[in-house]
């Protein structure tokens, strides 16, 4: 198993989240939050852009949530 990470809106603030994946789906292991003026590379912006389009999420007493599916 194999811990990756990608950008995020984590209760509606930029994240990174850190995660893996197995054959049970995906276990999220934590969360930081970011200033997206952290990053100045081109390609860390677009990466930014990418991911937050599909990835959503709500943290509340310690579980996630697909804010995409409500």
């Amino acid at each position: 198993i194999v811990m990756s990470w990608c950008f995020a809106i984590v209760n509606n603030r930029l994240a990174e989240i850190y995660f893996e994946k197995n054959k049970n789906g995906i276990k999220f292991l934590g969360h930081c939050y970011v200033k997206e003026s952290e990053y100045t590379l081109k390609e860390e912006k677009e990466w930014i852009k990418k991911d937050i389009e599909k990835v959503k999420l709500i943290y509340r007493k310690g579980k996630y949530r697909n804010k995409l599916a409500n």
